[in-house]
């Protein structure tokens, strides 16, 4: 197998991705810390026995922010100060 040096490509650093280093935050294991930087969206999963509340999230990530959708309920048991004016969700399919 050969190697060609002209399928490189120029790799431009995207200045808008770079983090301010006052900005990090790590454990003291020196990982990176992730945390929700606030809640975006509800919405709720109909299965077919059941409904579950979701709510999207906009993360701060050592890349950039990222959006994923998670359980409401574990969200709030984790970070209930990102929910402030609703009570605890509970489970009223039965």
């Amino acid at each position: 197998s050969m190697f060609h040096v002209s399928k490189l490509k120029k790799c431009m650093a995207d200045e808008p991705l770079a983090i301010p280093l006052d900005e990090i935050q790590v454990d003291d294991k020196l990982n990176f810390i992730e945390e929700p930087v606030e809640i975006i969206n509800r919405e709720v999963k109909r299965l077919k026995q059941s409904r579950i509340p979701i709510v999207k999230v906009c993360w701060n990530s050592r890349r950039g922010p990222e959006f994923t959708w998670e359980r409401e309920d574990q969200m709030q048991k984790k970070y209930p100060h990102h929910f402030p004016n609703s009570a605890p969700v509970t489970d009223t399919t039965s």
